[in-house]
């Protein structure tokens, strides 16, 4: 794994990172991480390396917007001094325009998310031991949806970003498509932005895949 066994891992974000963890700093305890992935994580890290000494921190707020991480970064990221950030934001900024068409307050078009979004990782990458970008998902199965149409465009950004500044890159959508070829998409959500717990642990395994977890013991002697 190419995290340390003593670093800390700070996840922000909107409500999929959030899940209805304890305020102002979800802590490994307890459901202070919240319910979703986040929580899954460190729960199978300690199943399957007890003896590692990572703090794990969740700072992730419902609603958000890049623009919205924007203005809490310092407080809620940097402020913190994480080892390792791990970063999923943009369903907000997507799906409003689709949602909330006449409500023009609040939109981020894919050039306003791209341009905030390089400022927060240019500003932050330096000082991190590593950084971990997840692109933004809709779990409905059909290519011709508008919104899942629209949402590649912030997908987009999230890889040119990986791969500009040396993050590690979870493509959350390909790893729901798989899924999508065996299950309806009811199975992993109600309303296609929230995973159930079935999604959530989708959304682990594939963060900690992308992080090169030993899911088998090494062998000694």
């Amino acid at each position: 794994m190419i995290i340390s066994k003593t670093d800390t891992i700070l996840f922000t974000g909107d409500s999929i990172t959030d899940a209805g963890r304890r305020r102002p700093v979800g802590e490994d305890a307890k459901d202070w991480l919240g319910k979703g992935y986040v929580k899954d994580i460190a729960s199978m890290m300690m199943a399957w390396e007890p003896e590692h000494q990572r703090r794990i921190q969740n700072t992730g707020i419902a609603g958000n917007t890049v623009l919205d991480l924007h203005q809490r970064w310092q407080e809620d990221v940097l402020d913190l001094h994480p080892d390792w950030l791990s970063v999923m934001v943009g369903i907000n900024d997507c799906s409003r325009s689709f949602h909330r068409p006449l409500v023009t307050e609040g939109l981020v078009s894919p050039d306003t998310y791209r341009v905030t979004l390089r400022e927060l990782v240019a500003t932050t990458r330096a000082s991190l031991k590593g950084m971990v970008l997840m692109t933004p998902f809709y779990l409905n199965s059909s290519f011709q949806d508008p919104l899942r149409s629209a949402l590649q465009k912030y997908a987009e950004a999230i890889r040119e970003l990986a791969e500009e500044y040396d993050c590690v890159l979870v493509d959350t959508q390909a790893v729901f498509d798989k899924a999508l070829q065996h299950v309806h998409a009811s199975r992993l959500s109600d309303d296609s932005i929230h995973p159930k717990p079935a999604g959530h642990m989708i959304l682990a395994k594939a963060w900690l895949n992308a992080v090169d977890f030993q899911w088998q013991p090494s062998v000694e002697g």
